[in-house]
């Protein structure tokens, strides 16, 4: 099993901490392209709760993001994450102006982008291989699921053959591509969740992130579970699908995440989620030392 912190310490030899950034993007599941309602589970915000005002530009927000995080790293550097919606989205110009000034940050060590397998053309593509030949950059990809049932209901808007894809141009250019999945959408049984990490591992991923499924107030999944159509993971659920999924992730690929924050102002359930130090506990205890072990 390889965590991001051994990564980390390993391939930038201090402590690196992530600034999530905010680059004003939008997403063409929102802005009528494919779509004007987002994914079902998805935020006003896009994903982007604790990134910083996008009206500052990209060298404040990662000074404000250091003073953030200055009582946890003394000495280290960080990674500039564009978290909001759909980070690629956007003309290449913009997009390298935004990623440059980032890049260019002396206490920046790498570039992460989180965006969508269908919205990396060509000229993105070679915009993130010059800039991978300056410093590491890496692509998160929001696959979530490789059902399709489930897909169409979440309202992904694209086919998994075009996660193929983008994961091998990726590759191809030496990028690092995290691929997110949500364990506990509606419908998914154990089996289909572990199908989609071993899938995922598979792929040519370099790392995953497991993401519980969080219910936040303003999306449609909300209206669902008003409804009661959803009925969230309890903790104990959770911890055992974890346990399943990290059997079949192999040492090559590093897990950045096996929990997610969601904004305690919009979080509508599972409410034990909010508790982010005992649910990262149970992780460590009934988690990691069981795979270790």
């Amino acid at each position: 099993m390889r965590l991001l912190s051994d990564h980390l310490k390993e391939t930038f030899g201090c402590k690196v901490y992530k600034i999530a950034l905010n680059g004003g993007f939008t997403c063409p599941n929102r802005d009528g392209t494919l779509d004007t309602r987002g994914c079902i589970f998805c935020s006003a915000g896009g994903s982007g709760e604790f990134a910083s005002d996008p009206a500052m530009s990209i060298t404040d927000q990662i000074e404000e993001g250091k003073k953030l995080v200055a009582k946890k790293i003394t000495g280290g550097k960080y990674i500039a994450y564009f978290q909001a919606y759909t980070g690629t989205y956007g003309s290449v110009d913009r997009l390298k102006r935004l990623y440059t000034e980032a890049i260019d940050h002396p206490d920046v060590v790498a570039l992460s982008i989180a965006t969508r397998p269908d919205c990396l053309e060509d000229d993105v593509l070679q915009l993130l291989a010059d800039l991978n030949g300056i410093k590491p950059v890496w692509v998160e990809l929001g696959l979530q699921t490789i059902h399709k049932r489930t897909a169409e209901y979440i309202r992904r808007g694209y086919d998994l053959k075009v996660y193929d894809k983008a994961v091998a141009d990726l590759r191809n250019i030496g990028v690092e591509v995290i691929t997110h999945v949500i364990l506990g959408l509606p419908g998914e049984t154990v089996s289909d969740m572990v199908d989609t990490v071993g899938y995922v591992c598979s792929s040519g991923a370099t790392g995953i992130k497991l993401q519980l499924l969080h219910i936040l107030s303003g999306t449609d999944l909300y209206e669902e579970y008003k409804q009661g159509k959803v009925t969230p993971l309890s903790e104990d659920e959770y911890i055992d699908i974890l346990k399943e999924c990290i059997r079949v992730i192999p040492d090559n690929v590093v897990i950045h995440r096996m929990t997610g924050d969601g904004d305690k102002k919009i979080l509508v359930a599972p409410k034990w989620s909010g508790n982010k130090k005992q649910v990262l506990n149970r992780i460590q205890k009934e988690v990691l030392r069981l795979h270790s072990g």
